[in-house]
């Protein structure tokens, strides 16, 4: 990836996954929703407490970008009172590597930022 030679067409084939991957998890709310759902299927209520600072619009919005995006499913179940959960999809699923990498990788940029040095 350092080569110095690379031309306009090899920048433009990192940089455009790059932006449509960085395009469907943008925002602050869409990573701790997946985070929290890696942990296992929730109800809205369930997630709404374990994110700090989402409100229920917001995250009500972010569940359906997601679902748009074929990352989270709802499933609604046949109950009084009716019970909606929401799951990782298998695609979804593909993403725990990614998120593991970026947390890693602040995990050291944190230190490196904080340390006296």
């Amino acid at each position: 990836m350092k080569n110095k030679h690379r031309n306009k067409e090899d920048c433009q084939a990192v940089i455009q996954p790059v932006r449509d991957a960085l395009d469907v998890l943008n925002g602050k709310w869409k990573l701790p929703i997946i985070i929290a759902l890696t942990l296992g299927n929730k109800r809205f209520s369930e997630m709404a407490r374990e994110i700090p600072g989402i409100t229920d619009r917001m995250l009500s919005k972010e569940l359906r970008e997601l679902e748009l995006n074929k990352l989270v499913t709802r499933t609604v179940y046949d109950a009084i009172p009716v019970v909606v959960e929401y799951s990782l999809t298998n695609y979804g699923d593909t993403l725990h590597n990614v998120i593991g990498e970026l947390r890693k990788w602040g995990i050291k940029h944190r230190k490196l930022i904080m340390s006296k040095g």
